[in-house]
């Protein structure tokens, strides 16, 4: 019994302890990460506009202007710098003429892709370029070329743009704009290959470059930044074709890849109550982003040598099965500790091919996918998704420096992945240094030099942290996941050490 007992205690310190880990720096900086990086999507779908976003101004909940308050008060805190709307799916079939004007004038439309539920249409595109104003960032517009024409874009971004006297500018005067809306980013097309055509790359091709070449601005004529509806996942041939021909009427090509816990689209798997092997299978299949990225970008070299046209990951995000009980197709899911360190992995993963990445917008932003925030009535609960994105945020138009370290492996079931997961950038003088710890059981400590950096001291220490993969926010406990203080870092020496907790995130600025 005694020996037995010694074992235990043996195995649980074996499982407990901390291996440490070298973090290796020049301390150069490489780049400067676009704050783009960390943007986010907003469709027609589910409750994301309606309920999460807009309620109208004759609304119960507080709001300002029909936008819901608590919502907007959560969008500033985030720094949002770019909106990306009105899909998705839902943008081949929208058109724009049905979302302006007097909201009792608008047409109820029919949601064929998420739901078949009616839209009375009260956010529109005045809407939603004055949110994008409210919450101070850049707007990055998806144009309809699945059922839409090319006149449908064009009168679409003269309404937006224009300051000449014609009827589409008009239009926009007489619904209470007199100035023109600033376009940041234009797609031409979503998903081109599925529910945007069922296009073949040879044909979307041709479409966009006859798009492209239309997609003036109108109140200088100029062109936007111009997206190509990019590839599926792995679908390396839809970016060589589409290079080859549009890379002389592009700014940017998209790519859309979604971590599936089962990587079975017929069975996501569930968002709440799933044991380990779900919560491994997520991480190894976030961490597939980084060979996406590589790959998509030798294609793209072939024909841009110099890097000129950057790459967009535009929809990203854990995608799980629906909430049983939700109203199906409103992808209605929960957010975990597991979707935080999905989060952290995969900005990790960006910022170290920040010099070709232009933008990229995780899916989506309220109460859809791997939400930022969710409502219910007039209560909202912030994930813990949305605590990454404030993390990060010092991240933002940071001058990149990379680090190099063997890292520790989390393994499960004999298969493994990198345990730890790292950022290091410089903005205003300060460092800031990001390491996520995925495993879920042991401690993992890191050190870092100092001297290489030029910094001498810790100005704060943060974490995000929680007990269990699965635990989240709700409604009943809306913070059990958050930021709070850390206390595991210091300095000795000039060395920089500290302790990851089994699930954490941690964010260490210096000085």
């Amino acid at each position: 019994m005694k020996k037995s007992l010694i074992l235990a205690t043996a195995l649980a310190l074996t499982m407990s302890a901390s291996a440490q880990t070298e973090l290796k720096t020049a301390g150069k900086t490489a780049y400067k990460l676009p704050a783009e990086l960390q943007g986010q999507f907003a469709e027609h779908l589910g409750r994301c506009i309606y309920d999460g976003i807009w309620v109208g101004k004759d609304s119960k909940i507080p709001n300002i202007n029909g936008y819901r308050k608590d919502v907007v008060e959560a969008f500033k805190e985030l720094q949002i710098p770019v909106l990306r709307w009105p899909g998705g799916c839902f943008a081949d079939t929208y058109h724009w003429r049905d979302g302006v004007g007097p909201a009792g004038e608008r047409p109820a439309i029919k949601n064929v892709f998420w739901g078949g539920t009616m839209e009375d249409n009260s956010f529109g595109t005045d809407e939603f370029f004055q949110l994008c104003e409210l919450i101070g960032c850049k707007t990055y517009l998806s144009a309809n070329v699945g059922s839409g024409t090319v006149k449908d874009m064009n009168d679409w971004l003269e309404y937006i743009t224009g300051t000449e006297d014609c009827p589409n500018v008009n239009l926009r005067k007489a619904n209470g704009r007199e100035k023109p809306y600033k376009i940041d980013y234009l797609g031409i097309g979503n998903e081109s290959w599925g529910c945007g055509g069922n296009m073949t790359p040879e044909y979307y091709a041709q479409l966009y470059r006859q798009y492209s070449g239309y997609a003036h601005l109108y109140s200088n004529n100029q062109y936007p930044v111009r997206v190509v509806s990019g590839a599926n996942a792995f679908d390396f041939n839809w970016t060589d074709v589409l290079m080859k021909y549009t890379k002389n009427n592009a700014e940017h090509i998209s790519v859309h890849y979604y971590t599936l816990p089962t990587e079975d689209w017929g069975v996501k798997g569930a968002s709440t109550d799933f044991s380990e092997d779900h919560y491994w299978s997520t991480i190894n299949a976030c961490l597939k982003m980084d060979s996406l990225i590589v790959n998509h970008l030798k294609v793209m070299d072939k024909y841009d040598a110099e890097g000129k046209i950057k790459l967009d990951v535009d929809e990203w995000g854990v995608w799980t099965d629906q909430l049983p009980g939700s109203v199906p197709g409103y992808l209605y899911q929960q957010n975990t500790m597991r979707d935080a360190l999905v989060a952290s992995n995969t900005f990790d993963i960006f910022h170290h091919y920040g010099k070709r990445l232009g933008m990229c917008n995780i899916a989506q932003i309220v109460n859809v996918l791997q939400a930022m925030v969710m409502t219910e009535g007039d209560k909202m609960i912030k994930t813990p998704t949305y605590y990454v994105f404030k993390m990060y945020a010092v991240h933002q138009d940071a001058d990149y420096i990379p680090v190099e370290f063997n890292s520790p492996k989390y393994t499960y079931n004999g298969k493994s992945v990198p345990a730890l997961s790292v950022t290091l950038s410089k903005k205003n003088g300060k460092y800031h240094l990001t390491v996520s710890n995925n495993d879920p059981k042991v401690k993992n400590t890191i050190t870092l030099d100092l001297n290489k950096i030029g910094a001498k001291a810790i100005a704060k220490q943060e974490i995000i942290s929680a007990a269990k993969f699965s635990d989240y926010n709700h409604f009943g406990q809306p913070e059990t996941i958050n930021i709070k203080t850390f206390n595991g870092a210091s300095v000795k020496k000039g060395t920089l050490s500290a302790t990851l907790p089994p699930l954490s995130i941690v964010t260490i600025e210096l000085q």
